[in-house]
């Protein structure tokens, strides 16, 4: 079984009941099991600044699905939720990104491991280190912890829930 950690955001709508919707589809899949859920945060967007605050939180889950597959079927379930093609880094109702899939580096079609802007943002950080401290980047080989205390932007992530359900 591979490790992998999702990212969930959202910032439009009932943002918190996107994120319960998403990890209730996630819990609903034969393919994957979810094995812990970090807590939800709040923060500032990041790119494009005019838009409202996004609420985060990442997920490990362990999957016998490849990468690609995985990948599809996640943007299968942002579809079901109602995310629409827009603005890149724009505002939307879901966002579900596969931030690492075991130590696996690649990039094939769409799909980069581990995510391309993984250590740059402080909103996943934030979450993948109360998730686990002491896990590295594949690429890096430094911990997340590490590279949250690294990040010169100053983007603002505050705690909104510890404990939430589906």
């Amino acid at each position: 079984m591979a490790v992998v950690y999702l990212g969930l955001g959202s910032n439009l709508g009932h943002r918190e009941k996107n994120l319960s919707q998403c990890l209730r589809e996630l819990e609903g899949l034969d393919c994957l099991r979810v094995i812990r859920k970090a807590s939800i945060y709040e923060a500032e967007p990041v790119g494009f600044k005019n838009q409202g605050w996004f609420l985060n939180t990442v997920v490990k889950i362990e999957t016998k699905i490849p990468p690609l597959s995985l990948f599809y079927l996640l943007k299968g379930i942002e579809k079901k939720i109602g995310r629409v093609k827009g603005k890149r880094w724009g505002p939307r109702k879901i966002d579900l990104d596969m931030l690492l899939y075991d130590n696996m580096v690649m990039s094939v079609d769409k799909l980069i491991l581990p995510h391309s802007e993984l250590h740059k943002r402080r909103f996943v950080l934030v979450p993948l280190v109360e998730l686990n401290s002491r896990l590295k980047h594949p690429v890096l080989n430094l911990t997340f912890k590490k590279l949250l205390k690294n990040i010169k932007e100053r983007q603002e992530v505050r705690l909104v829930k510890r404990e939430w359900k589906s």
